[in-house]
């Protein structure tokens, strides 16, 4: 596994989670040495934490336009 993209930060969610669907069917396979799987195993812990911190901040954009009275689809108003 070359050095570099190991460091390299996602262009997107979509992406990164494209690089970790990769990586967990590598190291699924048995094929890579125990160098290779450790690196493979740091990458996608990194590529796991974008993801997580990527959703955490849509997430909190939602909740932020959600409290400027925006309501669910379907919700009816009751007066």
């Amino acid at each position: 596994m070359p050095k570099s993209p190991k460091t390299a930060a996602p262009a997107s969610f979509e992406a990164a989670l494209s690089d970790l669907e990769k990586l967990v069917a590598e190291m699924e396979s048995g094929q890579l040495t125990l160098e290779a799987s450790l690196a493979a195993y740091k990458r996608g812990a990194a590529l796991l934490q974008y993801c997580q911190t990527t959703l955490q901040d849509a997430q909190q954009q939602v909740r932020i336009l959600e409290n400027d009275n925006l309501q669910l689809f379907g919700q009816d108003e009751q007066s």
